[in-house]
């Protein structure tokens, strides 16, 4: 039976005004774990709309900037604050529209009001450092300044979190924005906006678009009167972005695509590596850049791992994100599923055993929504797709070696070079692990995913364009050095 439940359409923001799009049309955002459920409906946007935002937040950079710091920290305390009175709803929102359960869809939006808060912080924090002039009569000083216009693209799948650690540190260290979120996940996005609306930021100092990436989001990326684009996203959209703002001479920071392992030695808690792999790979659907993908385990516990691995994986269980004691919910879209699926049926075909899950689920629950059981393979060789590709889903690749030097080959044969992590009792293991492993964030007896919000984030390899966000970091990216000699006549 088709329900459909109360929805709410999203204009444009725009210079401090919700704006319908010239197009007319609208995008559907629905619910996962019911196809047949509209969550809300965004602008399908076109060029004209993403001119009139680039507009506003151009002629709105000189006054923002001009406020100063510790002003512009003030702004980001009042939107923490409304953020968390809104909380419950906004991560409702989030399950209802991109599958991930209820308390995971709070702790992301929770995130995002810490996040606000420590950038809020930044606006008391220096701007730059004295330095000693050869001339003794003279001062010398650098002195960030902001780039402009920033362009900030996101993905789907963390649709609170990802936006604000790009929004806020650009806000608070003087620039203006335009932001373009995932559709898929841009109902959810244009909450969050709401909350920047209600703090009382000046006009034209946040503005946000909805529509296809390769139409508004190329014209914000193509745009002369932009200054940088921050993006987060699939390795070959990301290329495309970095190539067109290269070309441009623009700032640009790419966060791409990740296939971090999981080293389990023969020293380790195994129990420990069991949860933390469950963690880092089912949670979220699989549906993050840093989760767990490839579990590469010491030949002499392999088989006692893989039995606790399947044993726990058992205790799963998957369902709407909505309901108590699920623990998984559905992948973000038909197309995500699909993916995973293809990838299913890959690694069969490729040699390797699916011994776990992997599958539809049955029952009349399942029947309207993406879902599939979390997937284990064993047999699996470091050249196989299960092993190289990013799934972007619930799908673990057991690989056995013979020692830790071995582990660490495996695990940095691949283009990717996001985050990594070892389980081991041995201090000699994790000196080499931190010093061989080819990734830019190296955890110890800790899951793959997750960092904390005020330490850098970013990979290496074909994961990252180098750049860090997060933390201190972000100055680095959202800003410029000036170096200013002051003589007196």
């Amino acid at each position: 039976m088709k329900v459909e439940t109360e929805t709410i359409t999203y204009s444009n923001f725009i210079n401090n005004e919700w704006v319908k799009s010239d197009s007319n049309e609208l995008i559907k955002s629905i619910n996962p774990a019911n196809k047949y459920e509209t969550v809300g409906y965004v602008q399908k946007s076109t060029v004209e709309d993403l001119e009139k935002a680039v507009k506003a937040a151009h002629e709105a950079k000189k006054a923002w900037r001009r406020i100063g710091q510790s002003a512009r920290g003030q702004f980001l305390y009042k939107v923490a604050n409304i953020l968390e009175e809104n909380l419950e709803e906004i991560a409702e929102t989030m399950t209802r529209e991109m599958g991930k359960t209820f308390p995971e869809a709070k702790g992301e939006t929770a995130r995002g009001v810490a996040i606000l808060r420590y950038y809020a912080g930044e606006g008391m924090r220096k701007e730059g450092d004295v330095i000693p002039s050869s001339d003794s009569e003279a001062l010398m000083f650098t002195k960030r300044t902001p780039l402009g216009v920033v362009g900030v693209i996101t993905p789907w799948n963390f649709p609170v979190a990802i936006p604000i650690w790009k929004i806020a540190p650009a806000l608070v260290y003087g620039n203006t924005i335009v932001f373009k979120p995932a559709s898929e996940a841009a109902v959810t996005a244009a909450k969050v906006v709401e909350c920047f609306e209600k703090a009382g930021l000046p006009a034209g100092v946040m503005n946000f678009i909805t529509g296809s990436g390769s139409v508004v989001g190329q014209a914000l990326i193509d745009h002369p009167l932009l200054n940088g684009i921050t993006f987060t996203g699939s390795e070959a959209i990301g290329r495309g972005v970095a190539k067109s703002a290269s070309a441009r001479g623009i700032k640009f920071q790419t966060e791409m695509g990740g296939k971090n392992p999981v080293i389990v030695s023969k020293d380790a808690n195994l129990d420990q590596a069991v949860e933390a792999v469950i963690s880092g790979g089912f949670r979220s659907s699989g549906q993050k850049c840093t989760a767990s993908s490839r579990v590469i385990v010491e030949a002499p516990v392999y088989e006692a791992f893989k039995a606790k691995l399947i044993q726990e994986t058992e205790k799963i269980k998957v369902g709407n994100g909505l309901q108590e004691g699920i623990w998984m919910g559905p992948s973000a879209s038909e197309s995500q599923l699909n993916t995973v699926k293809s990838y299913i049926e890959k690694g069969q075909e490729e040699g390797a055993s699916l011994i776990f899950g992997g599958n539809v689920p049955e029952g009349e629950e399942f029947e309207n929504g993406f879902y599939i059981t979390p997937a284990i393979f064993d047999d699996v060789t470091p050249e196989m797709a299960i092993a190289q590709d990013e799934i972007f889903g619930p799908v673990i690749a057991l690989i056995k070696v013979e020692g830790i030097e071995e582990a660490i080959d495996v695990a940095n044969n691949t283009k990717y070079g996001l985050s990594a992590s070892i389980f081991t009792s041995n201090i000699s293991n994790i000196l080499e692990f931190i010093d061989e492993i080819e990734a830019g964030l190296v955890r110890i007896n800790a899951e793959s995913a997750g960092v904390e919000l005020q330490a850098p984030f970013g990979g290496m390899k074909s994961s990252s364009s180098g750049s860090r966000e997060q933390g201190e970091a972000a100055k680095e990216f959202y800003t410029a050095i000036k170096t200013v000699f002051v003589k007196g006549c």
